[in-house]
């Protein structure tokens, strides 16, 4: 049987959370299986907490040799994920995308993608470009149903910019320039999974990729079957790290939005039930943690006044000490703003 500690300290051996890992960027974008991008600075703070010695010139230079894609992929939201994943996984995402893209009526789903395609062809275009056209090829349709149509049926990444994040505020969209398999394996995406989040049960899959069907997929793999809190029952990787709940775990600051947050469909491996309305707002915005001990003690932000950057601190219960988290986070700061001239630390209520 798994101790909620254990779990904890499985995932987090995973996430490369316990100990950075030694390698390259692809590499560990790969070994996530992506990082959640709807905002460009959040994936490069992720793979900071993750990477050793990362500098952001690394992740700047694999999405502009497009070893690294920022696509629309888990949960029909944008992600960091490598060409190489893209190629292998957006095809079993086609149903549970064109599902998403029958919310609106009123077009014909074909005709606008081709009408698309054939305008992407000419050159990258920001969605702020496309609406107008196509709203002049679909009139009377909903302009903002024609652009989310387009996402979610076009294999579409986003194109790099010389931006200190990689994109600007209105990204350009383009056709990635690379085959999709033809014959993508569910297997294949579970063994994904797993490896970077796992033990986990058929839902945590679910709810990650937006999937669903995966419980029958699962149960016919040759997986380990385990006893976790509460005696649900959890799949795993033959031999995959579950290093114990005793093992040290090092302060660590996730950004807005990380894919370990939103990685499953019970979160108390990570977050206690009685913080989720502290980290997931009303209107969907999933807040940046810092953890403690393995688990989320608070939420951050950082605020820049001129020359000044600041990191704070909002703890979820109690006082958490500033010297516990002080090097990590200043650390942290001095990555995200670089041409500050001061960094400091702010604990509030």
């Amino acid at each position: 049987m798994l101790t909620l500690r254990d779990l904890n300290r499985a995932t987090l051996a995973r996430q490369h959370l316990l100990e950075r890992y030694e390698g390259d960027v692809t590499d560990v974008v790969h070994r996530l299986a992506g990082l959640q991008a709807q905002e460009p600075r959040p994936p490069y703070l992720g793979v900071w907490s993750r990477l050793a010695d990362f500098e952001r010139a690394g992740l700047h230079a694999a999405l502009h040799a497009g070893t690294v894609l920022r696509a629309t992929m888990w949960r029909a939201t944008l992600h960091l994920v490598t060409a190489a994943d893209f190629a292998a996984f957006r095809p079993l995402l086609a149903p549970v995308l064109a599902a998403a893209a029958r919310r609106f009526d009123g077009y014909d789903a074909a005709a606008v993608v081709a009408a698309a395609e054939r305008m992407l062809a000419e050159r990258p275009h920001t969605f702020n470009e496309l609406r107008p056209r196509l709203l002049e090829e679909f009139p009377g349709a909903n302009d903002r149903a024609l652009g989310y149509a387009v996402r979610m049926l076009t294999p579409l990444a986003v194109v790099p910019t010389g931006d200190r994040w990689s994109f600007p505020r209105d990204p350009a969209f383009a056709p990635p320039g690379i085959g999709l398999d033809p014959d993508p394996r569910p297997q294949a995406l579970v063994e994904r999974y797993l490896a970077a989040y796992g033990p986990a049960t058929p839902a945590d899959v679910q709810s990650w990729s937006g999937l669903g069907g995966l419980r029958p997929v699962m149960e016919a793999m040759e997986l380990d079957r385990l006893a976790g809190p509460g005696g649900k029952e959890l799949f795993d990787l033959p031999g995959a790290p579950r290093p114990g709940g005793d093992v040290p775990a090092p302060v660590r600051f996730l950004p807005d939005f990380d894919t370990l947050v939103l990685g499953h469909a019970d979160r108390t491996r990570l977050l206690a039930d009685a913080y989720k309305g502290l980290v997931t707002t009303k209107n969907l915005r999933v807040r940046a943690v810092v953890l403690v001990d393995g688990f989320a003690a608070g939420t951050w932000q950082i605020k820049r006044s001129g020359k000044k950057a600041k990191l704070l601190l909002s703890p979820f219960e109690g006082q958490l000490s500033r010297d516990a988290v002080a090097e990590e986070g200043l650390r942290m700061l001095a990555f995200a703003e670089p041409d500050a001239a001061t960094h400091d630390l702010e604990v509030t209520a």
